[in-house]
């Protein structure tokens, strides 16, 4: 079998990738653990013993550096149960077991919800490690080390070096003891790339599309696959209960339609949520707004807010231009903010310092 250094040189040698000092001095660290992945479990004579532990990884660095697309090589080389899952789908994942397992009587519910993860995967590689979340910050501690315990690998990427996960959060104190763990058991690894790669495909591109046919669709569907490779499935949030999906999701990039996330019963709090999953956002068919359709503009408004301060990349086709999408009806006057934001994100710099 290939070696992760030797997949990553084919890849430059076949023009798929461009060679990146940053990103070649990490491939060794995803080999290393590879490598011990492919050793046989031992097994005890009366029961199954937990394997030796391996030590994962946190990669952390800036947005489009790489992180994910060598999380996709190192994944799609192994030869074992792996799921790779963007991190905030997990933990709300893991709330909704602990949920029901409070339902059947259970008093413990994180053990045998760690269970069932660890006797399911050998290893679990996230996207985008962070915590926000007060009810995310109590549990994961516990959940970790048990999967830790039981011989579950982690590999995950991250905007934030461990230290600042959970930064400013409340009874932050109660959450440090999980950040010790991550160092114990993950080694932390910097992808210091002066290449910022996502920036660079949309560079000197459009990125807002006065629909004009099949020729917008055409062009973002392009955009999409060329950040995406095309590949893609449903995020699904939970929000205080409720769930709110997003099409097609890969890799810190969402789709959506205009009716996906205006024409629904969403609030602030749901736009925070999908902001704090995405780094791009993609949003198509945003149609002309006007006391017709009152509610679906005011809650494009707050969608757009809450792009505008997490300093999302929106791509996105509309009806057409900004100024002119709102024109009559009670909040005109109101939208100009918000035409004014979306004329500020088509900047090629929007979100570099996100």
């Amino acid at each position: 079998m290939s070696t992760l250094p030797q997949i990553y040189a084919a890849k430059i040698a076949a023009g798929d990738l461009h060679a990146d000092a940053a990103q070649e001095a990490v491939l060794p660290q995803f080999e290393r653990i590879r490598a011990e992945l492919a050793k046989p479990v031992k097994k005890g004579w009366f029961r199954k013993s937990a394997p030796d532990p391996i030590q994962g990884l946190y990669l952390w660095g800036g947005v489009g550096r790489g992180k994910s697309m060598l999380m996709d090589l190192f994944v799609e080389s192994l030869d074992v149960p792996v799921r790779r899952v963007h991190f905030h789908a997990f933990m709300q994942e893991i709330h909704e077991a602990m949920h029901q397992a409070r339902q059947r009587g259970v008093e413990d519910a994180i053990q045998p919800v760690a269970r069932a993860v660890s006797d399911n995967v050998r290893l679990l590689a996230f996207d985008e490690m962070q915590i926000t979340d007060i009810t995310d910050a109590m549990i994961v501690g516990r959940l970790f080390e048990q999967l830790f315990q039981a011989g579950t690998v982690i590999v995950t990427t991250s905007n934030r070096v461990p230290g600042d996960l959970y930064k400013n959060g409340l009874n932050r104190q109660l959450f440090l003891p999980f950040i010790d763990l991550i160092k114990q058991h993950l080694r932390v690894w910097e992808l210091v790339s002066p290449h910022d790669y996502r920036q660079n495909r949309l560079s000197g591109s459009p990125v807002y599309f006065v629909q004009a046919g099949t020729e917008a669709r055409s062009q973002i569907r392009g955009i999409w696959t060329d950040l995406t490779g095309g590949a893609a499935q449903p995020l699904i949030l939970t929000v205080k209960g409720r769930q709110i999906e997003l099409p097609a999701y890969r890799n810190g990039i969402a789709r959506a339609t205009f009716f996906d996330l205006c024409s629904r019963m969403l609030g602030p709090g749901d736009y925070l949520a999908i902001a704090n999953a995405v780094k791009v956002l993609i949003l198509e068919d945003i149609p002309r707004l006007s006391r017709h359709n009152f509610n679906e503009a005011k809650r494009f408004v707050t969608l757009i807010d809450a792009l505008y301060e997490a300093r999302v990349r929106l791509i996105c086709s509309a009806a057409a231009e900004p100024e002119m999408l709102y024109v009559e009806g009670e909040g005109t006057f109101e939208f100009e903010r918000t035409a004014s934001r979306l004329r500020e994100m088509q900047d090629a710099q929007w979100g570099q310092q996100g």
